[in-house]
């Protein structure tokens, strides 16, 4: 499964090409985001990519989970998305 890291900075757009991309590949890919400026670029993200899959008869669907991160010498808690094409 691909991993798409997502940061506040991140455009939503691109994240959603990415994300449909992924998807057309592979059927599922995770989405992981730390902070809740990240959070919301990864939820918007979802958003459009929805918008671009129902464009092609197609749909999605994600199931969110707390995520333990080592950053450094830190462990960071983030929100990970695993995200699936509804067939």
């Amino acid at each position: 499964m691909e991993i798409l890291k997502v940061s506040s900075k991140s455009s939503p757009n691109k994240v959603a090409g990415a994300i449909v991309g992924s998807l057309k590949k592979n059927e599922k890919v995770e989405i992981q985001a730390i902070g809740a400026g990240a959070v919301n670029q990864a939820s918007k993200s979802l958003a459009i990519a929805r918008r671009f899959l129902e464009q092609e008869g197609l749909d999605l669907f994600a199931v969110p989970a707390f995520i333990e991160i080592q950053i450094g010498n830190e462990m960071r808690t983030g929100i990970s998305f695993k995200v699936f094409l509804k067939k």
